[in-house]
């Protein structure tokens, strides 16, 4: 089973970093959660900018070291990256808004 640690969640920073990822959050909820360490939490400004963004984290990790699930809602405005303890969501900055995930996660570690 894979493991989160600090290099792996740098590398998926990168990765959205490398494509204009907007307001990347970084929640630490292993004291508050059971199913995974970190939410990495991200916008794109439109479909084609968030698939562009999903596309990237999948591109720079191996197949053995990448998401062992992806799933986006039917209108491509939510993606969710499974890495086992890591998860990743990226939004368009309107259905990000809807959910407020960092809301949700209020006593998350940033």
């Amino acid at each position: 089973m894979k493991k989160s640690n600090p290099e792996m969640v740098q590398k998926i920073i990168r990765a959205l970093e490398e494509k204009k990822a907007v307001d990347i959050q970084v929640l630490d909820i292993r004291d508050i959660a059971s199913y995974a360490d970190y939410l990495v939490i991200c916008s794109g400004t439109s479909t084609t900018h968030v698939s562009a963004l999903v596309d990237n984290i999948v591109k720079v990790f191996s197949k053995q070291d990448g998401p062992v699930y992806l799933n986006s809602s039917k209108d491509n405005s939510w993606w969710i990256l499974d890495f086992v303890d890591t998860v990743v969501h990226v939004f368009n900055e309107t259905t990000r808004s809807y959910y407020d995930l960092e809301r949700l996660w209020l006593d998350a570690k940033k």
